[in-house]
């Protein structure tokens, strides 16, 4: 009765991956809320953190830290969307948003970023077309006083 004459050429489309056209996988990697894992997560996909992670995520695509998420160590992704807390370096390669109930400990390399009013970063940050990992936002030796930039005398 509501069959249309494309219902089976949508569904195909739909469960095609449009880059290899191979049947689609989820490509989303999850830690769910109450969940704790330790150790390094290392995907070409996506990465959701409901939970807690103590170790580094290396995403090829979005990591999303929810309000709920906490992640131990640096996260290195193409993006993030993080709401939740982040003790370690984030580096990003396209665009990082940090909503209003992010809590961020460390420094950040990305190449666009979006703060929310009300989120927290304690840390350097750095912007550049291409951000690197373990390119540190602002080192000790980097930043200068302010009687150093403009001298008196």
């Amino acid at each position: 009765m509501f069959k249309s004459k494309n219902n089976s050429t949508d569904r195909k489309t739909m469960a095609t991956n449009s880059t290899n056209g191979s049947a689609a996988h989820p490509t989303v990697n999850m830690i769910s809320e109450e969940s704790r894992m330790k150790g390094s997560l290392n995907t070409k996909n996506d990465v959701r953190v409901s939970g807690v992670l103590e170790g580094q995520i290396e995403a090829g695509g979005k990591c999303i830290v929810t309000q709920t998420g906490k992640v131990e160590g640096d996260v290195n992704a193409k993006e993030a969307d993080i709401a939740g807390t982040v003790d370690g370096e984030i580096t990003i390669t396209n665009k990082l948003i940090l909503r209003k109930t992010a809590r961020v400990t460390g420094d950040i390399n990305t190449k666009t970023i979006l703060i929310e009013e009300g989120a927290s970063f304690d840390g350097a940050c750095k912007m550049s077309s291409k951000p690197e990992s373990g390119n540190k936002a602002g080192t000790k030796k980097d930043l200068k006083t302010a009687e150093e930039v403009s001298p008196k005398g």
